[in-house]
């Protein structure tokens, strides 16, 4: 059996977690009779329900494992590992997989811990069954790593947009298992005890996103983002920057793209006034498609872009807008 850790929203399974079960789904059918069962760690409320089990059998899996205990209402990294571990050990499961998110990492890691086994980190293919040998993004991306996981068991986590969430031929209808997880105080003690909503226009989600925005020098001051926050919006992506930006304090560090920040892969990436330094590089190379809009033609965002736009952003991007008005009108 292939377990997949399933992280949810208020629309139901998250994009990377079915992008982890459609991963999951393609790696059983090498492997003889490993269906793949998904564990949702925590409370659900009952309108979200109908939603996370439609979602689950739109990818084929033949089991939910709910962890139903109010103890998990907030997230802790040591409870839901130890929640992941009660199902894995007691229903002998091959491999432990997560999508490559900040929590679906962290958990993994408890997981391989506990169970004392292989991890292998964003991971992006299978190169082979037996023995399970899998290519891993390292290096903030820059580089690609062959895995080898031997054991009866291994847990990995797959990068973010490796694959596409494509549905399975034929749904199933899963079967709900409610169970409660053993938990100790040690489990218990490290918790979350409070969010805060980002600001309206905070785009934190980029590891996410399907869609990239990025901001470098040429936006020219604090104040010289209100189009590319309106190309954002009209795109439905989010804002990334360069190391610069966020060292000159234009914009917040949870925005900032490369390899001391976040390190992206979406659809699309268009990059306003980054000159494309190694470092940036490192952050955004995984994206399927680069659009570079810069006045140096030169630059090596610009030479390694698939397509580019020579011209200053501030001209450039407010006819983008409007545009997408016109069309989205």
């Amino acid at each position: 059996m292939i377990l997949v850790l399933v992280e949810t929203d208020r629309d139901g399974v998250m994009l990377t977690s079915r992008e982890a079960l459609s991963f999951a789904r393609t790696l059983g059918e090498g492997l003889a009779d490993h269906d793949v069962e998904a564990v949702v760690v925590g409370p659900l409320a009952e309108e979200l329900r109908p939603l996370v089990v439609r979602h689950l059998g739109e990818q084929a899996v033949a089991v939910m494992h709910h962890a139903d205990d109010e103890r998990l209402t907030s997230y802790g990294a040591a409870a839901w590992a130890a929640s992941v571990v009660d199902v894995a050990s007691s229903n002998s499961a091959r491999l432990v997989i997560a999508s490559g998110t900040p929590r679906g990492n962290e958990v993994t890691a408890h997981v391989a811990t506990r169970l004392d086994i292989l991890m292998a980190a964003n991971v992006i293919a299978v190169d082979s069954v037996e023995p399970l040998t899998v290519s891993r993004q390292v290096m903030g991306g820059g580089v690609f790593e062959e895995m080898r996981l031997e054991g009866a068991v291994a847990a990995l986590t797959v990068a973010g947009h490796a694959v596409d969430p494509t549905p399975a031929g034929e749904p199933t209808d899963p079967e709900v298992r409610a169970y409660t997880p053993v938990l100790t105080d040690a489990d218990l003690l490290t918790r979350v005890v409070r969010t805060e909503a980002a600001e309206a226009e905070g785009t934190s989600a980029l590891t996410s996103a399907r869609v990239v925005v990025g901001a470098g020098r040429g936006a020219g001051g604090a104040d010289g983002f209100d189009d590319l926050l309106e190309l954002t919006d009209l795109l439905g992506g989010a804002l990334g920057v360069s190391r610069v930006v966020t060292s000159l304090g234009w914009r917040p560090h949870h925005e900032q793209v490369g390899q001391t920040g976040s390190r992206i892969s979406p659809d699309l990436y268009v990059a306003c006034g980054i000159s494309g330094a190694i470092q940036h590089w490192a952050g955004c190379q995984s994206a399927k498609t680069i659009l570079a809009i810069n006045t140096d033609a030169d630059a090596p965002m610009v030479t390694k872009a698939h397509y580019a736009v020579i011209g200053d952003l501030h001209e450039v991007v407010p006819a983008i807008n409007a545009e997408l008005k016109l069309r989205l009108a």
